[in-house]
């Protein structure tokens, strides 16, 4: 089963996906990020076992830690999916390691692409640890930005996983 960890938080797949830390590719880090200031990517891409679905899965833990950024959260993480599908596509031709150059590759095949936001807040938000967004208010704002990406984008936490979600948290 692959896991992989992305603040403090193990991601767990079933056997068979293809399962990356995108943020810390050479490919990322070393040549499309140094394009332009802040280019960004999303933390995880997962890829399903017959190649078919594309999860882009963004992670923020503010259990511990307040959202200081004045952007906004809906913007930050549209930014980082734009930023990681756009880093795809010269991945496949470019990529130094052939590990990033294949999963680039199968990614661009794939017939759908699902978008997710992991974020855990505060299980008893206070002035110290507020909540950092409302889940109702960013998933609406999901179903506008991403509609041509994924029309069923989706803001989720460990204590809130639809079943169509192929992972498991564990905090």
């Amino acid at each position: 089963m692959p896991d992989i960890n992305v603040d403090g938080l193990t991601f767990c797949f079933p056997e068979g996906w293809q399962v990356t830390k995108f943020d810390d590719w050479a490919f990322y880090r070393n040549q499309f990020s140094k394009m332009h200031d802040n280019i960004k990517a999303v933390d995880v891409l997962a890829l399903s076992p017959d190649a078919d679905t594309l999860w882009i899965i963004e992670v923020k833990d503010f259990r511990k830690q307040k959202r200081t950024k004045s952007e906004l959260l809906y913007e930050e993480i549209w930014k980082k999916v734009f930023a990681s599908l756009a880093a795809l596509l010269p991945a496949q031709a470019n990529a130094a390691n052939t590990n990033e150059e294949k999963f680039a590759e199968d990614a661009l095949c794939a017939s759908h692409i699902r978008v997710a936001f992991h974020g855990e807040q505060p299980k008893n938000p206070s002035k110290l640890f507020p909540s950092s967004y409302n889940t109702a208010d960013l998933q609406q704002k999901f179903k506008s930005l991403f509609r041509a990406i994924d029309p069923h984008a989706l803001v989720v936490n460990s204590s809130k996983m639809p079943d169509c979600i192929p992972w498991t948290v564990k905090l």
